[in-house]
């Protein structure tokens, strides 16, 4: 029997704290945000990722669990917390697992013209905060920031295309960070 435990004991206070957290490190691309109050989810997810999903995700947003975090006890809690259908990476609003599983990352809606927020948020579990960082500059950030990445080229690439591209949230334990496709890595 799987455990469907560590959603929200609260949702409803939980759900606005993470929402603002998650929202505040999307504003300000390389600030390094640490969560209270946090979800919890079966292994490999870790509490930031499982508090964003339970914060962002519901049955109309498209999911796709890349092979690092494609597990029978993880799909079973998205389906009891979050209802969210899973997908190919080229169908997903989300798209959630290691930064290696998630590649190839050009699979990955972009938006269009039309519509550029139609764009896939990559949700990169794992994330090391102490890696070596690169800096950081673009809306949200005075002068410049700094924020390790797992390479640096992905992000060259998928900021040339802007507005077009897509968004990261990088998490790790408790922690979370945001790289929007505005930013742009100096």
């Amino acid at each position: 029997m799987n455990d469907l435990s560590g959603g929200f004991t609260d949702p409803p206070a939980q759900s606005a704290n993470a929402f603002r957290a998650i929202l505040d490190a999307m504003a300000r691309p390389g600030r390094i945000v640490t969560l209270d109050g946090l979800g919890r989810g079966p292994a490999p997810i870790s509490a930031a990722a499982a508090t964003v999903l339970l914060t962002l995700a519901d049955r109309t947003t498209k999911l796709h669990l890349a092979s690092s975090h494609d597990h029978v006890p993880l799909r079973d809690w998205i389906a009891f917390h979050l209802g969210a259908p899973l997908v190919a990476a080229e169908e997903a609003s989300f798209a959630l697992g290691s930064w290696a599983a998630l590649a190839p990352l050009d699979r990955f809606a972009i938006g269009t013209p039309e519509y550029p927020d139609r764009a896939a948020t990559l949700l990169v579990d794992g994330h090391d905060f102490d890696a070596e960082p690169v800096k950081l500059c673009g809306p949200g950030i005075r002068d410049t920031a700094e924020l390790a990445l797992p390479e640096r080229e992905a992000f060259h690439r998928n900021h040339a295309r802007f507005p077009l591209g897509w968004d990261a949230i990088f998490c790790g334990g408790d922690r979370l960070a945001a790289l929007p496709r505005s930013t742009e890595i100096a």
